[in-house]
């Protein structure tokens, strides 16, 4: 094993962002888990960064308090507490770009009217929010990531939640848009024994629900299909190989000036 395989697979951990990276472009996956370049903070990833806390932080008020004021009140003292705790967000907006920085904000507010219209948070008592779940499998990996939600009924039935700040995707598009559900509802299952009986990503873009209830065989094709990710991972690890694979999404990429794809070179790989 090369000294950049030993120091990498020290790590030996996966998320469902890092999967979906791996997925999209190796070379992506490298930049960010391994080389850890640092991306430019952009408006409409903060944006659902902020409506997140915003939605953790009032399901911490007692329920009849949780109304749409009290959301956007929770505003301000949110982006302020976000901006503090990483100092990259201080330069999305310059003290010249104000009145960007208040539409930006309206845009916030728009978001949360949505949710609103979907639920009403007066009515539910989320068992966990922004938890932090993971297990290791016996392959020595593990898989974890953060659930924005998680809602388990009287008899115990777990629903599983995600806030979304776009719009749901087209139907062809579903199946890979619930990946990230499925990966944490294997987990939930590995740690609590217990299925989710519904998985539920909520578009705040548009209003809509993307459902799905999942089953035994459904998380363990989730299983097998993470452990190949893995797999095909220390391939590359090993071979210090991190293809591009260009696509749409290439558009929206960070990096593009290392990208051999757009005439880039990649820096040299680092143990």
């Amino acid at each position: 094993m090369t000294e950049l395989a030993a120091a990498s697979t020290s790590r030996r951990s996966l998320s469902p962002s890092r999967a979906g990276d791996f997925q999209n472009c190796p070379l992506l996956y490298r930049f960010r888990t391994i080389d850890r370049l640092p991306e430019p903070a952009e408006p409409p990833m903060v944006r659902g960064t902020l409506v997140h806390a915003v939605l953790e932080e009032l399901f911490g008020d007692p329920a009849p308090g949780r109304t749409l004021d009290r959301a956007v009140e929770l505003l301000p003292s949110q982006w302020e507490k976000l901006r503090t705790s990483e100092p990259r967000l201080a330069e999305l907006f310059t003290p010249e770009q104000a009145a960007d920085e208040t539409a930006w904000l309206a845009s916030c507010i728009t978001l949360l009217e949505t949710y609103f219209a979907m639920e009403d948070p007066r009515r539910l008592e989320p068992a966990a929010r922004e938890e932090r779940v993971s297990y290791e499998h016996g392959e020595g990996v593990r898989f974890g990531g953060i659930v924005d939600r998680i809602d388990i009924a009287p008899d115990g039935r777990i629903r599983v939640v995600d806030y979304k700040t776009g719009r749901a995707p087209d139907p062809r598009y579903e199946d890979k848009a619930m990946f990230q559900m499925r990966f944490y509802a294997l987990v939930i299952w590995r740690t609590r024994g217990v299925v989710p009986a519904l998985l539920q990503l909520m578009y705040l873009g548009d209003g809509s629900f993307l459902r799905y209830e999942p089953t035994t065989s459904d998380l363990l094709a989730t299983e097998k299909k993470l452990l190949a990710l893995w797999a095909a991972i220390e391939r590359a690890i090993e071979l210090g190989d991190f293809p591009p694979r260009r696509s749409g999404l290439c558009r929206w990429c960070a990096h593009q000036a290392l990208c051999p794809e757009f005439g880039g070179t990649p820096p040299p790989l680092v143990p």
